[in-house]
């Protein structure tokens, strides 16, 4: 649960492994050992399976991203 709550965090703050992400979201996945339902929870953009799985059930999640890099 905490490394795909890390992986998200890490997601919105880190302007690299965003660009990483993009180009290659099974290895930056497999990278950070998530279970594989977490990976096909992301693949899918499947909110309500994210927000169970990272621990996140009481934060608002849309299907869109916003980014806070430097």
């Amino acid at each position: 649960m905490e490394t795909l709550k890390q992986l998200l965090k890490d997601l919105g703050s880190d302007a690299k492994l965003a660009a990483e992400y993009e180009k290659d979201p099974d290895g930056v996945m497999e990278k950070r050992d998530l279970s594989d339902e977490a990976r096909e929870a992301m693949k899918r953009k499947d909110l309500d399976a994210v927000r169970r799985l990272s621990g996140l059930d009481e934060v608002h999640l849309t299907n869109s991203t916003v980014n806070a890099h430097d």
